[in-house]
């Protein structure tokens, strides 16, 4: 990690000294720009390259200490392959690629970011960037003692390319992706005894700063209005409940009407009193990941002045097994009056999105709603850490939604929805029961949630394999992902802005 990353774009000049990060193709050829910037490199490449027999597969990086007849202390190649690999070259993952080759005391480097034969555009560099902040994310808030004492407490990247200033206009909104990114990073790590649901509250009351305008609904009022499935699952913490609403009016029409989303927030799930097991008990802080990407994604969309109306809802709660909890066979009533017979404490999560998609579709009435939330450990059977689940009423916002995934790189597979599924959250006693067994546990969890949409075009994104513990990649390190901003940002910079 990097506790401060400084980056900036320049026009290619002579590089004098320090580091440099250059990059070539399969055969080892620079271009006429790298050429410029460093005299005689191109032959430095391929001495070097001849003595450790590199390749140049894609993403495959030569470390020259020292380099004889080049003036910079230490060389770094890059190659990005075969011409059809460069033609399909993902410029996010390659900037996080290059940050992460660069050695922790390094304060300083220069990237020339050219190719022979291939042109690479403002928004390509824009992206690079893009991907060097990410990279750079870490989460030390609370160690006293830092692993290693000689990294540099800040890096300033330059990066030359052939479109500085558009690659410094495009960078600006990169840069707010990457801080709302880093954002919802920074709440999903963070431990449940300092975010609680009032502290969450709080810190997503600041985006007040950005011009976003906020709601917080305490317990009182969340009760006025009967959001008893809600409140049922904070019952037994110490606790209160909260809902946020976010909004953002950036639309050129003030009253176009909104798009919506909205996302889970439990702080800590304990499963209440159908408690979960011991181990691994821990990462249920990140139980909130839903409402951390809808935090970080009105935090990216504000920033960078989005033409859009958008509604952000969180509903935060902590599933506590005091003496007060919900138990097994109660039955609540959710603010759209359908009662729901509580099966397994555990399956918590619908119950607070529940409340909180009647409230967001009766009261703005969105052009359409997405939901959010570490649903399911089923969806992670069924499609492991790869893939989100994606749940849908409406095949043009899948089809969106799985356009962008593919994009960003944060995929999601598009899973059923059906009557047959429908009748296993059937209840004897009540409306619903909030869980239809072990078969099928993501999808009936889904069809629960599609009773309180009405006739709102929405998606549901289970991301229990995606938002937390997900695997290391060139542009994430941290346990708490981010999952969901940049595939949410691309969304409605696509389709929906104007």
């Amino acid at each position: 990690m990097v506790s401060e990353l400084k980056l900036s774009f320049s026009k290619f000049e002579k590089i004098a000294d320090g580091i440099a990060v250059i990059f070539t193709n399969a055969d080892l050829a620079v271009s006429a720009e790298t050429e410029a910037a460093l005299p005689g490199v191109e032959s430095v490449v391929k001495r070097a390259a001849a003595a450790d027999n590199f390749k140049g597969s894609a993403l495959a990086s030569l470390d020259i200490l020292a380099p004889a007849d080049l003036p910079v202390a230490r060389l770094i190649v890059v190659s990005l392959g075969k011409v059809e690999e460069i033609a399909t070259t993902d410029w996010v993952k390659t900037g996080g690629s290059v940050l992460g080759k660069l050695p922790a005391s390094a304060k300083s480097a220069t990237v020339v970011l050219d190719l022979p034969g291939t042109s690479i555009s403002a928004d390509q560099a824009a992206d690079f960037s893009l991907g060097a902040r990410l990279r750079a994310y870490g989460f030390e808030r609370y160690k006293t003692k830092k692993k290693d004492d000689k990294a540099a407490k800040s890096l300033a990247v330059t990066i030359f390319c052939g479109h500085d200033s558009h690659a410094k206009k495009a960078g600006k909104a990169r840069d707010a992706i990457a801080e709302g990114v880093n954002l919802a990073r920074d709440l999903v790590n963070e431990p449940p005894n300092v975010l609680f649901p009032e502290e969450f509250a709080k810190r997503a009351s600041t985006l007040s700063e950005l011009g976003i305008e906020i709601e917080v609904l305490d317990e009182k009022t969340m009760k006025k209005l009967g959001m008893g499935a809600l409140l049922g699952v904070g019952q037994g913490s110490r606790h209160e409940s909260r809902l946020v609403v976010m909004r953002w009016n950036g639309a050129k029409d003030a009253d176009a009407k909104p798009i919506a989303f909205v996302g889970k927030g439990v702080t800590f799930d304990t499963g209440g009193i159908s408690i979960k097991p011991a181990a691994n008990m821990e990462d249920m802080k990140g139980d909130m990941g839903g409402a951390a990407c809808v935090v970080g994604l009105m935090h990216a969309l504000a920033t960078r002045k989005a033409k859009v109306n958008v509604i952000g809802a969180i509903g935060i709660v902590e599933n506590m097994p005091d003496g007060n909890a919900q138990r097994p066979g109660d039955i609540v009533t959710s603010m759209s009056g359908q009662t729901i017979e509580i099966i397994n404490t555990d399956a918590e999560g619908r119950l607070v999105l529940a409340d909180v998609l009647w409230y967001v579709q009766d009261k703005y009435k969105p052009q359409f709603m997405v939901n959010l939330a570490t649903l399911t450990g089923a969806i992670m059977v069924a499609l492991g850490q790869e893939h989100a689940g994606l749940f849908s009423n409406n095949d043009e916002l899948a089809t969106r939604l799985h356009a962008a995934g593919q994009a960003t790189g944060e995929r999601v597979w598009r899973m059923p929805l059906g009557a047959e599924y429908d009748k296993l959250i059937d209840s004897r006693f009540a409306d619903m029961k909030n869980t239809g067994g072990r078969n099928g546990g993501s999808i009936t969890a889904a069809q629960f949630l599609q009773r309180f949409v009405n006739d709102t075009p929405w998606a549901h994104l289970d991301i229990a394999g995606t938002a937390v513990s997900a695997p290391s990649t060139e542009t994430n390190r941290s346990w708490g992902s981010g999952w969901g901003v940049r595939l949410l940002d691309r969304l409605v910079g696509e389709h929906y802005e104007g």
